[in-house]
């Protein structure tokens, strides 16, 4: 029954390869950037460290506002790309209503082989599905920064100069909830990238591998090799935030 279905689709051996190569970079990915399986520090992980410190700073103000808007910063930003992720969605069901057209494109393609609906339509929904996820990511993040922004304002003051232990529960939980908002807004900016090298599979399975490898590439550089990763590593030699998380959740 599975290999009618398959074969009536005209997915191949090549395209399931190339569809797991893909899951796997983006698993691996994923996992590498959260400080597992690889030991070197990420950039993510740099950072959540400096959103402890921020909290930290933040405990030992009288006022606040900086601290508001940056938050304000965070969300709007997380907005834009949640909007963004549905705007892409409903592009991608009008490139199902666009069908006919798009496969004559494809079919008129140097490396691309014969078009088919079906294996087209199950690809512009895997497509869907990516940015589905990615909305959902961005939806829950814009929401943690906002009961971030709540957890803020719950700090207590700092008296005479002394952190009492509801403060650095307080501190604690802002934290948390902080590192989790990122890591959501990481996991659907993750999930915009991979969509990029996910466009290959509509030319053929090599391209499909070759975008994967690329857009694979690219981050790694971006999380473990690049100027801003240095940047974070660097200025915090003497204090919090040198790529060593006092929290184990910010791993």
């Amino acid at each position: 029954m599975l290999l009618f279905m398959l074969d009536s689709l005209r997915l191949t051996i090549a395209d399931l390869s190339a569809l797991g190569f893909f899951l796997v970079a983006w698993i691996v990915h994923s996992m590498a950037v959260r400080g597992r399986w690889i030991r070197r520090v990420s950039l993510t992980t740099a950072m959540n460290v400096q959103r402890e410190a921020w909290m930290r700073t933040m405990a030992q103000r009288d006022l606040r506002m900086i601290d508001t808007s940056i938050m304000v910063g965070l969300q709007q930003g997380t907005a834009f790309f949640a909007s963004s992720s549905l705007i892409a969605v409903g592009g991608c069901f009008a490139l199902l209503g666009a069908s006919d057209h798009v496969l004559t494109v494809l079919g008129d393609l140097p490396l691309s082989g014969p078009p088919s609906r079906p294996l087209f339509e199950i690809k512009v929904l895997g497509l869907i599905t990516i940015l589905v996820f990615a909305f959902f990511k961005f939806g829950w993040s814009y929401r943690l920064f906002n009961y971030c922004s709540i957890l803020i304002g719950a700090v207590p003051m700092l008296r005479e100069g002394l952190h009492s232990p509801e403060m650095e529960a307080a501190v604690h939980r802002a934290t948390r909830m902080n590192v989790l908002a990122g890591r959501h807004f990481n996991a659907g900016l993750q999930a915009i990238f991979f969509s990029l090298g996910y466009l290959g599979w509509f030319v053929n399975p090599s391209v499909f591998v070759a975008t994967t490898i690329i857009l694979l590439a690219v981050l790694v550089r971006r999380q473990f090799f690049s100027a801003a990763r240095m940047a974070v590593l660097e200025t915090a030699q003497a204090g919090p935030g040198n790529g060593e998380a006092i929290l184990p959740e910010s791993q």
